[in-house]
């Protein structure tokens, strides 16, 4: 059996979920965002659980000043996404570390702990973290 048989014949899911822990400052933010975006261009169903500084992504006004060169903006890379129909949530110990609560965060955003992610993970969804 060739390897294109093998690629062929493989289990393939359609949903993804990406962890992000970097926040507006990091550049790997933007690269999560790109994929995520990409992702959602090739036809998957993604996800993104937000961590640790990465809630700041998030928060009303985070994002609106942050441009990693040559990337798109943080801002842009993030409304696309959600406009596009990506599920975004953010973890409930880390907005309460910060202080924040729903009504702090852009809409559409729901604080939900790691249940949402084992749940599709566990019917198959591949995982990627930045």
């Amino acid at each position: 059996m060739s390897n294109e048989a093998n690629i062929e014949n493989s289990t393939q899911t359609n949903d993804l979920i990406i962890v992000m822990t970097k926040g507006i400052y990091d550049e790997v933010s933007s690269v999560g965002l790109t994929i995520a975006n990409g992702a959602l261009t090739s036809g998957k169903t993604v996800g993104l659980f937000l961590t640790s500084s990465a809630i700041d992504l998030v928060r009303k006004g985070g994002v609106d000043h942050t441009h990693v060169h040559p990337m798109e903006s943080l801002k842009g890379l993030l409304d696309s996404f959600m406009e596009r129909g990506g599920d975004v949530w953010a973890c409930p110990p880390c907005t309460t570390a910060r202080g924040y609560d729903e009504d702090s965060l852009i809409d559409g955003v729901v604080i939900h702990g790691a249940s949402v992610i084992m749940e599709r993970i566990g019917n198959g969804a591949a995982t990627l973290t930045f």
